[in-house]
């Protein structure tokens, strides 16, 4: 090392070395006393540089490289003010590059952004957070910006510094534990990662965005920056008229879908469809059955396919798998263009344990809790945010209203929300660490969801709220000023599973099942319900829907055509996963399309047909939708009838002079002349 009187040892070997965490304090352009002068000092770092050079307009002065490594510095004493300058280098490829220092431009987040993020009340944080293509005193680059409160020294690397941790060192801001780096000259593509260095160990993670918009495609995983809003909307009615749409008085028929698994291209590989042939296809079909909603599984990237998207690790991107993020807006542009509301499941409930991701991010537990007791799920093997940290509030409910906003999203579907809910989810006695009351109930989620569904609903009317919730938590879908969640709606996976185990058993033993069929108007209105035949119900051995159904292959459709019609009529909005309007015969396979094969045979597409008219029926008569949450538009005619298997029901709209008697008969006996009371 040279000996240089403006810069000491040991800055000079914290930046070599990358360890300091406040980089801008000594890299970029500096004032001095040169003497009793004022005096500018101008340092870099450039470990690829041979040489280097400041350039001045036309002037250009070397730069004394005082270490081996490429720690280079000018000083110039004909000036007392900051200048505008560039850097040029000569590599050791001996190719010059002329480039603005990213040293010497100023912090690009305000006091005030730190502390509504601290705060967690910073609900667009993603505008702030992430990599932002931004333009500071007329130079266009990249600002960088990450949580990671407890990380020694962070770094931006990518292809534009050959994966190198020592080259862009981010600066820390102070106690908001936020890192942020302008690097001008950086477009949007740019390929990168954080590398991240912890106080507390010689832990070094290389971890992608949080706030990333696009990644590389599985098994890559490297954020790329991306301009999220350059895509052109054409749905503006179908957005004002979202604002005044009261979903729970109107009709809601939900096409659960999985995007990579609908349909495929068997001549191609077996190829996925990308989100723009989805838009013609899959939309165009939705349309046609007469379905008022899609619900996508989770469309966020994911390292997995087999998760089915639901552990996340990019929360703020579509998957790449299909396309860039503009190809999934105009895939939900198509869907509001053609009337098609879209619902995509949202998964703030858990995350993988994957090295790239959230897990122990900054070399501690910062996402996710310390103790095993509180911040594992065992049987998915995945990690509990950390619903406590004002910074995890603030960026799941940030990411909430991303896809809302950015992406016009009409719903969100929160999965697995009693495992938010209960502490001691799964866990058996000692597993788990009750509340400060000494409950099992997970206070701080409670409260997390609570802020959700309040700040979702204030911001964004006539968007649904939709728990999976699979316990008898009260109020889930009551305004948390009575004291609920807040939900629009809930999944009755209660009604599922009574009706299914009754559906699926031989006729003749149905009557001492009978009150599988008529338990769930006991609870039927203390939620607003949706009734879900979903995903979950035709994999890992449960069997298809229709191969759920008893007796030979004609009783199996007779059965379910049954089942479909008392679903369309019993209160209650509705869900139907993929393939079971048609009768998918096999499980759903997540590597395979539907098997649409099936639609060659007559029993099969009389039964898309028939889920079709029930789907335009549903839609026509208001009894069957306009009061499916109270109990004046339901009433019994007979419920008695055990040993014929036999119940009848009339549906109310708000009019009670409109009305639709139900009549189902769950035996494969003909009934003539049956007699029931009438209004």
């Amino acid at each position: 090392m040279k000996k240089n009187i403006h810069t000491s040892k040991d800055d000079i070997n914290a930046i070599i070395n990358a360890d300091h965490s406040s980089p801008s304090s000594i890299l970029g352009q500096h004032k001095i006393k040169i003497g009793k002068k004022d005096g500018i000092i101008i340092r870099c770092f450039l470990p690829h540089a041979k040489e280097a050079w400041v350039v001045r307009g036309r002037n250009k002065t070397r730069m004394s490289k005082v270490h081996n490594n490429g720690f280079f510095i000018a000083v110039f004493d004909d000036c007392s003010e900051h200048f505008p300058y560039e850097l040029r280098i000569k590599n050791y490829e001996n190719k010059y590059k002329n480039f603005k220092d990213t040293y010497c431009f100023p912090p690009v987040l305000s006091d005030f952004d730190l502390h509504l993020i601290s705060e967690g009340t910073h609900y667009e944080s993603y505008e702030k957070m992430g990599a932002h293509y931004i333009e500071i005193d007329s130079v266009y680059g990249v600002h960088f910006a990450v949580w990671a409160p407890n990380a020694a020294r962070v770094s931006v690397i990518g292809d534009f510094n050959r994966w190198d941790g020592r080259a862009h060192p981010m600066n820390n801001r102070g106690s908001s534990g936020i890192w942020e780096i302008f690097i001008p000259g950086l477009k949007n593509g740019e390929v990168y990662k954080y590398e991240i260095k912890s106080r507390y160990s010689n832990y070094i993670a290389i971890k992608t965005d949080p706030y990333s918009f696009y990644c590389e495609i599985p098994p890559k995983s490297a954020s790329i920056v991306y301009d999220i809003n350059k895509y052109k909307w054409k749905d503006e009615e179908w957005m004002e008229n979202r604002r005044n749409t009261n979903w729970l008085e109107g009709p809601v028929s939900i096409y659960e879908a999985h995007l990579g698994s609908w349909m495929r291209v068997p001549e191609e590989d077996n190829r996925w469809l990308t989100y723009r042939e989805l838009s013609d296809k899959l939309v165009k079909y939705v349309k046609d059955m007469g379905y008022t909603h899609i619900e996508f599984l989770p469309p966020t990237e994911h390292p997995l396919v087999e998760s089915w998207g639901y552990q996340t690790i990019s929360y703020f991107a579509p998957t790449s798998r299909f396309g860039r993020p503009d190809d999934f807006m105009y895939l939900i542009d198509r869907c509001h263009q053609e009337g098609i509301g879209v619902i995509i499941d949202w998964v703030p409930s858990h995350f993988p344990k994957d090295g790239h991701g959230l897990a122990f991010f900054d070399g501690t537990y910062l996402y996710e809790h310390a103790d095993p007791k509180k911040g594992e799920h065992k049987d998915w093997g995945t990690l509990i945010f950390n619903y406590g940290r004002n910074e995890i509030r603030n960026f799941l409910i940030s990411n909430a209203l991303f896809w809302l906003k950015n992406f016009h999203i009409d719903g969100l579907r929160v999965d697995a929300v009693a495992s938010m809910l209960y502490l001691d989810y799964s866990k058996e006695e000692g597993e788990w660490i009750a509340n400060q009351y000494g409950g099992n109930e997970n206070l701080d989620a409670v409260t997390f969801l609570k802020t959700f569904n309040e700040v979702v609903h204030l911001k964004y009317p006539g968007v649904l709220t939709i728990a999976e919730e699979s316990t008898a938590w009260p109020m889930v879908s009551r305004p948390t000023y009575l004291g609920g969640l807040g939900f629009s709606m809930k999944w009755n996976m209660g009604w599922m599973n009574d009706s299914l185990e009754y559906i699926s058993s031989d006729p003749i033993y149905r009557k001492f099942k009978h009150n599988n069929l008529t338990f769930s108007l006991l609870y039927a209105f203390t939620e607003n319900f949706v009734l879900v035949l979903s995903h979950d119900e035709v994999v890992h051995m449960k069997r298809s829907i229709l191969d759920k159904m008893p007796g030979d292959y004609f009783q199996k459709f007779a059965n379910l055509r049954l089942f479909y019609g008392y679903l369309y009529g019993h209160p209650g909005k509705k869900l139907l996963f993929m393939g079971g309007e048609f009768g998918q015969w096999n499980e759903w396979q997540v590597n395979h399309s539907l098997d649409w094969h099936l639609l060659e045979y007559e029993l099969h597409r009389k039964l898309q047909k028939y889920v079709r008219d029930l789907n335009f029926l549903y839609q026509s008569e208001p009894a069957l939708y306009e009061v499916d949450f109270d109990h004046y538009g339901f009433e019994w005619v007979d419920f008695h009838d055990v040993n014929n298997s036999i119940i009848s029901f009339i549906r109310k709209a708000k009019d009670p002079k409109d009305f639709l008697i139900i009549v189902c008969n769950f035996t494969p006996v003909p009934r003539f002349n049956y007699r029931i009371g009438v209004p």
